[in-house]
């Protein structure tokens, strides 16, 4: 007997492979922007505080204008991938909530402070302040909620503790302890999030809204924190690896679709660091290069999401969960609604992102008046 609730009468209104196709895709989307926002935000943070260059306030200040937009699209993008790992892993996801509550509900309030704290980091650079305390805050509250969220996806693979940790506090106030795997994934996250930020910079640099000085500052820059970054990452996911158990160790070396999305990530990962070298030293402005980093960026992001996936499912297969047993009844009039919604929905996003492209450019510099944050990205 497993330590799982009973298993939802209802069945599956679509397969399986179709709910997790959408479940990795939506959160590789989530995790670019997520990385995007802890990276970019402190890499802001240190130019306010230690930056002396025009080119570094310069930067400083169009970093910080878009992460407040950045920071929608981690909200919204992260909505769809926790609702179908809700109905792929509700049993056990439900029950990890549960169990820690009173900090899965202080994500709402952390959310709408880290929102003020980031338009007031913004306005302040604006007009030439130093205001690196309120992006630190801000920062410092991201990655509570990223540990918060390691934390809850860490604990629901653990159903050994879920009544031990409920019998302490029943409120919920208790963060998980004791997981060999947080930490290691925790850090593994956050090496990402300057890989992320790094590429955005270089992606930054062929924008024609800076300087041809101020993007090689930016191209230099993001080429070095990404080129660092992405080793350190290598370094923490075969931390990740080693942490875990020797069962799922085995089932992923021997899955032929965790070993491709694990040596893609690999292979992505050398790439990107010989790429953002090369844009560290010949710090590049280009159309191509520029677009190339989030090519990258993406593809790595992908990769990893499916190889985490494959953690996930192989640890709770292990404890008793088969998360392919489910029951499925393909109601397929409403799939087919949903994907021609969901096809419409892109072809809208996709003409909103050219609408926004073909918008008049802004000045990048701390003085300019900000007509229209949307077309900050």
């Amino acid at each position: 007997m497993n330590g799982f609730p009973a298993v939802d009468p209802i069945p599956l209104p679509a397969p399986i492979w179709l709910f997790k196709l959408l479940h990795i895709v939506t959160l590789s989307l989530h995790f670019v922007a997520m990385q995007m926002l802890i990276g970019g935000l402190l890499i802001a943070v240190l130019l306010n505080l230690l930056g002396r260059s025009p080119e570094s306030r310069t930067a400083a200040n169009a970093i910080a204008r878009r992460l407040t937009v950045v920071m929608t699209y981690v909200i919204n993008l992260g909505v769809p991938p926790l609702l179908f790992a809700q109905v792929l892993y509700g049993r056990a996801i439900y029950t990890s909530s549960v169990v820690m509550g009173a900090w899965w509900i202080a994500v709402v309030p952390a959310l709408i402070l880290i929102y003020w704290l980031l338009y007031q980091f913004s306005a302040g650079l604006e007009k030439g302040r130093n205001v690196w305390w309120m992006g630190l805050g801000a920062w410092i509250g991201v990655g509570g909620i990223a540990h918060i969220y390691t934390s809850n996806m860490t604990l629901m693979l653990r159903p050994e503790v879920w009544q031990q940790m409920y019998s302490v506090s029943p409120l919920g106030t208790h963060l998980p302890t004791g997981d060999p795997t947080t930490s290691p994934r925790f850090l593994f996250f956050l090496a990402g999030g300057f890989v992320a930020a790094g590429l955005w910079l270089i992606y930054l640099a062929g924008r024609h809204t800076f300087t041809a000085t101020e993007g090689k500052f930016l191209s230099s820059l993001g080429g070095r924190i990404a080129a660092i970054a992405a080793i350190l990452q290598i370094v923490t996911a075969n931390l990740v690896y080693r942490a875990q158990p020797s069962i799922v160790q085995t089932g992923l070396s021997s899955h032929l679709l965790y070993k491709i999305a694990g040596f893609g990530w690999i292979a992505l990962a050398a790439i990107i660091v010989l790429f953002t070298a090369f844009a560290a030293f010949a710090k590049p402005t280009s159309a191509i290069v520029s677009w190339l980093a989030p090519v990258l960026a993406f593809l790595s992001v992908a990769c990893m999401t499916l190889y985490r996936d494959g953690i996930r499912d192989l640890t709770l297969l292990s404890k008793g969960y088969d998360v392919w047993a489910r029951t499925v009844v393909t109601n397929w009039s409403v799939v087919s609604i949903f994907l021609v919604l969901f096809v419409v929905g892109l072809g809208v996003v996709g003409w909103l992102i050219s609408v926004v492209a073909r918008a008049t450019p802004i000045a990048e510099a701390p003085t300019a008046a900000i007509s229209a944050q949307g077309s900050a990205l």
